[in-house]
């Protein structure tokens, strides 16, 4: 979910930093970091994170009968 309570520090997705390609990120607390590093000042920006896609239902023992009312 995109916005839980636990979340997982990552630069990437710091209201701090930006990314600028290569897996770095430029932040203004600690300068250019890793994508997947963190630190003391990280703070949680929901609309920089990108949320993980849905999975495809991928059921070869599924006919089109199964799906018809």
């Amino acid at each position: 979910m995109l916005f839980r309570h636990n979340i997982e520090p990552n630069c990437s997705y710091c209201l701090h930093g930006t990314c600028i390609g290569f897996g770095e990120v430029a932040c203004i607390k600690r300068g250019i970091m890793s994508d997947s590093g963190f630190c003391n000042a990280f703070r949680y920006e929901p609309t920089k994170r990108e949320p993980e896609y849905a999975r495809n239902l991928s059921a070869p023992e599924m006919s089109e009968a199964d799906f018809a009312i």
